[in-house]
């Protein structure tokens, strides 16, 4: 069994309140879901009007899928031209693992 998770950093447009950063990370989070199967939930920066942090996981019996599935993640994710993607931190877990 692998594990893969992804933690998007990203810095919204032009966001003046909470009510304008839910509508634009609610329909991102919903793409991700719906499109790959993956668990992804705002997870940081939920009080920040112009960031949030995007966690992903996904799991998989097959590394090179995992790999796919978390790369076809990220380029959704820096496509958006609402969002800014600052930085994305990828982590592995793999059956060898402690």
């Amino acid at each position: 069994m692998y594990v893969g998770t992804l933690s998007f950093d990203i810095l919204l447009g032009d966001v003046r309140s909470l009510k304008e950063k839910r509508s634009v990370v609610r329909p991102i989070v919903a793409e991700l879901h719906r499109k790959y199967a993956v668990s992804v939930a705002e997870v940081g920066d939920q009080d920040l009007h112009r960031r949030a942090t995007i966690g992903v996981a996904a799991v998989s019996g097959d590394p090179g899928h995992l790999t796919d599935i978390l790369d076809r993640c990220e380029r959704l994710v820096a496509a958006r031209p609402e969002v800014e993607l600052l930085s994305v931190r990828r982590r592995f877990h793999g059956e060898h693992d402690d």
